[in-house]
């Protein structure tokens, strides 16, 4: 989508934060694109088009920002969803993934029975930055039996090449930055 018309639009609705969470970081802000019915709808209907609906059986996403995009992706799509959470949210029997951030670690958490073994998920967040978190979440869905079968984005960091993380897995973003 790189380039679009629709890509401009996504962008027009997303906020720079200077130094957020903390000094030297510029913060991608969605909630602007959140609280517009047309940049929400056009982002959905984006991340809808980015991968056949055939190919998989359940839309994951990453809390929390994940959250907001696959549950309204699953529902557009007609798909269920799965969450994968912080530590010690998720009220059943999990597996979990550590993986390294730039300032220590951090650990995502998956129920075990999230999905059937071998049922195709494709993966979503808001942000794909440096790659970790999205590698430890298709760790643990691979982990559990589910076979990841792309990730989708609403913004990709591109000079940080967080998508060579990925593997071999198909990544795709509305906009990149």
């Amino acid at each position: 989508m790189a380039g679009s018309l629709e890509e401009s639009l996504i962008q027009s609705y997303i906020r720079d934060v200077p130094d957020f969470p903390k000094p030297g970081i510029l913060f991608k802000d969605i909630t602007p694109l959140l609280s517009n019915p047309k940049g929400l709808k056009e982002a959905i209907a984006g991340l809808a088009a980015a991968c056949d609906p055939k190919s998989f059986d359940l839309v994951c996403g990453v809390e929390s920002r994940g959250f907001i995009f696959g549950t309204a992706l699953a529902h557009h799509l007609g798909k269920g969803f799965v969450p994968i959470r912080k530590p010690g949210k998720l009220p059943w029997k999990t597996a979990s993934e550590s993986y390294q951030l730039e300032y220590g670690t951090d650990r995502v958490e998956i129920h075990l029975d999230a999905c059937k073994p071998g049922q195709g998920l494709l993966m979503v967040d808001d942000l794909l930055a440096t790659g970790g978190t999205m590698e430890a979440a298709l760790k643990l869905v691979r982990r559990i039996g589910g076979k990841p079968v792309a990730c989708t984005f609403v913004i990709e960091l591109g000079f940080l090449e967080g998508r060579k993380r990925l593997g071999d897995i198909p990544v795709h973003s509305l906009m990149t930055v």
